[in-house]
């Protein structure tokens, strides 16, 4: 079997986390390639399956990246299925996902090419601490947290008119938690949990990626915390608009979680 773990050009060298999974795949007599997504030369048929790892540039891209997985998705088997990946590189997913009951951050959901006022906003909802996020972004890209009282909220809205002016944006209330409790992700393979690790920023941050220093350690998912996992998973499983397998599980899912 040959196997195409799809990746990016500007992969950083200290990326070594998929090592593990390289030998796995070897061990048991798979042929690994690793051929960035729009590379134009590589010839998707060639390759018995490809699953998205490390394709990490898709946010300045994302119009590209779907319509990339689209054809890849007719030459080969691709996880997860182009429906998933179409439904899941833009944060609009969350509203799907509140409407059919799953706990979501509350959101305002802001239009690219519009002014809202920001100060107004946070006083209708009652936010004292807001944050604000584009809705394609990964690894904190264009991120700001702030304050309706200081100077944050005078940042916070030059970075909203910024950001507007060509994409659209999602402003939600800041969870203090992140800081301590940081943010943890639940680990599904082939519709089962498999394991989970929560994420701590540094001391006085927010950012839980290691790309800024955040640690990773093993989490033991409470009674509660399971329950939202195989609710959410079961959701997933009963929509295939939005993850193009009907009743089958996908092959992967991380679902994140903040208190």
């Amino acid at each position: 079997m040959r196997i195409a773990l799809a990746t990016c050009t500007s992969l950083p060298d200290w990326e070594v986390d998929d090592q593990p999974l390289h030998e796995a795949l070897q061990q048991h007599g798979v042929e690994v390639e690793h051929p960035v997504w729009n590379d134009k030369s590589i010839d998707w048929s060639s390759f018995d399956a490809c699953v998205i790892r490390t394709t990490w540039d898709y946010t300045d891209q994302r119009d590209e990246f779907v319509q990339w997985a689209r054809m890849a998705a007719s030459h080969t088997c691709l996880h997860n299925p182009a429906a998933t990946i179409e439904w899941n590189t833009c944060k609009s997913y969350l509203k799907d996902l509140a409407e059919c009951g799953i706990a979501t951050i509350p959101t305002c959901w802001l239009e690219a090419g519009s002014s809202p006022d920001l100060a107004e906003l946070m006083m209708a909802q009652g936010w004292t601490r807001g944050f604000l996020k584009p809705r394609i972004g990964a690894t904190a890209r264009g991120t700001c947290r702030f304050n309706i009282d200081d100077h944050s909220l005078e940042e916070a809205m030059s970075h909203l008119d910024t950001m507007l002016s060509n994409e659209h944006m999602m402003l939600q209330p800041y969870l203090d938690s992140v800081e301590s409790l940081g943010e943890w992700s639940a680990i599904v393979i082939d519709g089962e949990l498999t394991h989970a690790v929560r994420k701590i920023p540094r001391p006085g941050d927010y950012r839980v990626p290691d790309d800024f220093g955040a640690t990773d350690e093993t989490h033991t998912p409470t009674p509660d915390e399971l329950a939202m996992v195989h609710e959410t998973i079961k959701v997933l499983h009963a929509h295939p608009e939005w993850t193009g397998h009907g009743q089958a599980p996908l092959l992967y899912a991380r679902l994140d979680y903040l208190k």
